[in-house]
């Protein structure tokens, strides 16, 4: 199925109580920037969030995802403006936004999962297991406020994907609902990403001066390692990536010309592991699809390289991305690889800590933090993280299993972003927080296109048996 955005952008914002209640919070979220009142905001953003994404869960459901996409998108750079305006906070209560928003799904899991088991959702209930475990290890070791901040980034990916793949009845409002949100996200992140490698504007040099996160770039313009309106780069590049995959399934002289914006900032926050997680990932849709949508894929790729060559021979762009790109072949001397392997002799020096696991929000947890999988089994232990992976890989080879024989492009794309990202563990905390959300969610996406279809063909059949009953 493709999508046409030229086409579904257009008409009247409904539902209209939905639409009132987004509008406002983003009028609101703006006058406390315009007027410098940064600090009402770190409080007024989150709460106001949570109170819309409440109206949005239960009168207009898929508005909700939406709304929780855009939060992703967006959180960041709102806050970089309000700290920009009022002084720098840190931790900042803006980016507990999305978590939030996504939090209001434990009403589907207060409602699914005595029947989560008949309805295959054991994976989830695995997953969740060993989340609250960890959780509860790690109020034995830190503070509460440490737990529930990280508890959060563990558990609302996991719960956004429960919520998608329960509600596998509305699978095609939600697939064209992403469809639209991510041609957008791609749109304004990539144009943005541009802007801020190009300028390097005051907000993002305050932001950099102040967290100091240098591997982020150098405050100045051609200086900036993009990370466009989130705050990492690789986080920015995972987004990035599941939009640029979900575009190839989109037509229009639009969709490509974001495609190729997006390509370039994609390039532009030089992010290896997301390079290869891309690269990987398309060769997973192009082997699940038919011979004729194999031939339009490489058509379509060939007209992005032909927008996108001329733009990386431009001298602003040229020298950061070959740069980057020639460092592929010596990952030997790469610094940040020698500094992964480091941490897991560090993880398996310590048998107990691996054994035991040192609890969800444990700033011990940081020292691994690099590696999705050492994150995993130093905050869980070996026990909760074999059932925290386990119920994870459950789930991808399902999807996997689905997209090889489906015809739908976006269960196939949807295929192809989850297993990219779940590889990319090893080398990056992809599981949880943020980029957690793009994982697990596309994940529930695909799963939810699987039972829709598996669910369609029992009613066909049905159908069938019925018409050659009554013959």
């Amino acid at each position: 199925m493709s999508y046409s955005p030229q086409k579904s952008s257009l008409g009247i914002l409904q539902p209209a109580p939905a639409w009132t209640a987004i509008l406002g919070f983003v009028f609101c979220s703006v006058l406390l920037i315009l007027v410098g009142a940064g600090k009402i905001l770190n409080l007024v953003f989150p709460a106001g969030a949570f109170v819309v994404a409440v109206f949005l869960y239960f009168r207009a459901p898929i508005l909700y995802l939406g709304f929780t996409w855009w939060l992703c998108f967006l959180s960041p750079f709102v806050r970089r403006l309000a700290d920009y305006r009022s002084g720098f906070t840190d931790p900042s209560p803006i980016l507990l936004a999305p978590f939030l928003v996504v939090l209001v799904t434990l009403v589907t899991l207060y409602q699914h999962l005595p029947k989560a088991h008949r309805q295959g959702g054991l994976p989830f209930i695995l997953c969740f297991t060993s989340i609250f475990f960890g959780i509860c290890l790690g109020f034995v070791r830190t503070s509460p406020i440490a737990v529930g901040i990280a508890g959060l980034t563990w558990l609302t990916p996991v719960l956004l994907s429960f919520h998608l793949f329960v509600n596998w009845r509305d699978y095609p409002s939600y697939r064209q609902n992403i469809q639209r949100v991510f041609f957008w996200g791609v749109l304004v992140m990539g144009v943005y990403g541009v802007f801020q490698y190009l300028v390097a504007p005051e907000w993002d040099q305050f932001w950099l001066n102040s967290t100091e996160m240098w591997t982020a770039g150098k405050p100045k313009s051609l200086g900036i390692r993009v990370w466009s309106t989130m705050n990492a780069y690789y986080t920015f590049a995972v987004f990035m990536m599941a939009g640029l995959l979900i575009l190839i399934n989109q037509t229009g002289v639009l969709s490509i010309s974001a495609s190729a914006v997006g390509y370039l900032t994609l390039l532009l926050a030089k992010s290896r592991t997301v390079w290869l997680g891309w690269f990987g990932a398309l060769l997973i849709i192009f082997s699940s699809l038919k011979s004729k949508h194999q031939i339009r894929l490489i058509i379509i790729v060939m007209m992005i390289t032909m927008l996108l060559v001329p733009l990386i021979s431009i001298d602003s762009f040229s020298e950061n991305i070959t740069s980057r790109i020639e460092t592929l072949s010596s990952l030997e001397d790469d610094r940040s690889g020698q500094t992964r392997l480091g941490a897991y002799d560090i993880f398996f020096s310590n048998p107990l800590m691996a054994l035991i696991g040192i609890g969800i929000g444990n700033k011990e947890e940081s020292l691994v933090w690099d590696s999705g999988i050492l994150a995993i089994f130093s905050s869980l232990g070996w026990f909760g993280g074999i059932l925290y992976l386990s119920g994870m890989l459950k789930l991808i080879f399902e999807l996997w299993q689905f997209s090889r024989r489906s015809r739908d492009q976006f269960a196939n794309i949807a295929s192809g972003v989850s297993m990219s990202i779940l590889f990319m563990i090893p080398l990056a905390s992809s599981h949880a927080g943020v980029h957690g959300i793009c994982l697990w969610s596309f994940l529930g996406m695909g799963l939810a296109g699987r039972k829709y279809y598996q669910n369609q063909r029992a009613m066909q059949i049905n159908q069938s048996s019925r018409e050659i009953y009554n013959q």
